[in-house]
């Protein structure tokens, strides 16, 4: 009897991670996307235009910043939850001051979630926004690369980045996005 009980005990748990490591790598995913889409929107690029699935599948961990992005926020926000749970139980008093007296209202639990989620999705593209500009300056500020075409013309400027089948150069002709296995020899942006 208290095998089986071990055993069902252990079972629930393996699923409970898989579940959690599932949520948390299609956050990653959608916050990997984001960034993105903002770091190549400095630029005029849609990268929604030009990316894979695959492009999209490591979007997080294609820049070592997202990936500590990412971490850093899940910390975060987990102190704000608990915090705010700590000044609930240890000084409800102020809590309800704070908050107005709101707190004992049968909405409040609901409006506190909304107020946290929209907040999040606020923080997330605010950070997505500084990101692009962080990243644009960085871009700007690089070395220039060299790329030969398959007609042995070489193209100069800065990488702005890759995807699966194209390659982004900013020089000072403009924005160009020059495909890697396609008999196109360049799609000029901006």
């Amino acid at each position: 009897m208290k095998e089986g009980l071990i055993k069902d005990t252990y079972e629930l748990i393996i699923k409970e991670i898989q579940t959690v490591i599932t949520v948390c790598y299609l956050l990653a995913v959608g916050i990997g996307m984001i960034f993105n889409y903002k770091k190549y929107a400095e630029f005029g690029i849609n990268i929604f235009d030009y990316g894979d699935v695959f492009d999209f599948l490591i979007a997080p961990f294609s820049d070592v910043y997202i990936i500590l992005f990412a971490a850093a926020s899940t910390l975060f926000i987990s102190m704000l939850f608990y915090l705010d749970y700590v000044w609930l139980k240890r000084w409800p008093k102020s809590y309800s001051r704070f908050n107005f007296g709101s707190d004992r209202n049968k909405w409040f639990k609901q409006y506190r979630v909304l107020m946290i989620i929209t907040g999040l999705i606020v923080y997330l593209f605010l950070s997505a926004d500084f990101y692009g500009m962080y990243t644009k300056k960085k871009i700007i500020n690089q070395r220039d690369i060299t790329i030969t075409l398959v007609d042995n013309e070489m193209k100069k400027g800065k990488l702005i980045g890759k995807t699966k089948y194209i390659v982004f150069l900013l020089n000072d002709d403009g924005v160009f996005a020059i495909p890697l296995t396609s008999v196109v020899k360049q799609i000029k942006l901006k």
